[in-house]
């Protein structure tokens, strides 16, 4: 039984479903409707995860809540659920082809602009291809680089070896300066960061573009970084320019943010002694 369990969940996510969404949307299929508290109790997560995982099954058409109070969340039957996620998928690839575009097009203007030594640039398009363009970029720079990424890149960072390239940039005398957005679940992944001697900063809530520049010259950007889940086959969609002038701008932004943050240590502080949310329970 729990290997057709296994597969099945296997086949929701090769629909594009997270393995999150997919194992919530099987037991509400199995079990019948349920409010947050047993579905986290029952799941081993926290209420919050799953807040956002039927959030999500919502918005794919998979799962419907109730009118009443407190609301059940139900799993929409199979047919008409699996149809429903399709058109999801469809519409997000759609959407990620608008992104493209807009990319391209701001590419054309003055901001994006190449300088008169270089014009290159290219829209990277999955985690895999960000993970091996971020790897060369480290291991070849001279001088170092800054960041400004959502605290999800924090744990790619760790996973897919792009630290132990960091390290090595450190070791030989390189500046690594970086900003995120750190809560609870992103301690582990910040510590992380620390240990190998970067200089990381906290900005509580931080909603701007996503960015790092590299030895003043490479950039790589992105209005919004959507990664539902951690793979390496996760579709994104960010510009990598190899542009002093727009690495010029980038750096101002980065500096000015900086100032405005505070330091990771002091945060990791304070959110340890606040303690896990309610209902946190560590994956």
């Amino acid at each position: 039984m729990m290997d057709d369990e296994a597969e099945f969940i296997t086949r929701l996510i090769g629909f594009g479903l997270s393995e999150k969404e997919a194992r919530t949307y099987l037991y509400l299929l199995k079990y019948g409707p349920k409010t947050p508290s047993p579905l986290a109790k029952s799941l081993r997560t926290y209420r919050e995860d799953v807040h956002r995982t039927l959030t999500e099954l919502i918005e794919k058409g998979m799962v419907r809540p109730s009118l009443d109070s407190p609301t059940l969340y139900s799993a929409v039957d199979l047919e008409t659920a699996l149809g429903a996620a399709l058109n999801k998928h469809e519409s997000e690839l759609r959407e990620m082809e608008t992104r493209k575009r807009e990319l391209q097009e701001l590419s054309k203007q003055q901001l994006f602009r190449p300088s008169d030594e270089v014009s290159t640039f290219k829209i990277i398009k999955s985690v895999k291809e960000f993970v091996a363009t971020t790897v060369t970029l480290t291991s070849s720079t001279k001088e170092g680089f800054l960041y400004v990424v959502p605290a999800v890149t924090l744990e790619i960072s760790a996973l897919f070896g792009i630290n132990a390239e960091v390290k090595k940039v450190i070791e030989g005398g390189g500046s690594v300066r970086g900003i995120s957005d750190i809560n609870y679940a992103d301690i582990a992944p910040a510590q992380e960061v620390l240990d190998i001697g970067e200089d990381l900063r906290h900005y509580n809530a931080y909603g701007g573009v996503f960015f790092a520049v590299v030895d003043r010259k490479h950039c790589v950007s992105a209005i919004n970084v959507d990664i539902n889940r951690i793979s390496l086959n996760e579709p994104i969609s960010l510009l990598w320019a190899d542009d002093p002038k727009y690495a010029e701008y980038l750096t101002a932004t980065f500096e000015m943010l900086w100032e405005q943050s505070i330091p990771a240590e002091e945060r990791i502080r304070e959110l340890q002694k606040q303690g896990p949310p309610k209902g946190y329970q560590k994956s």
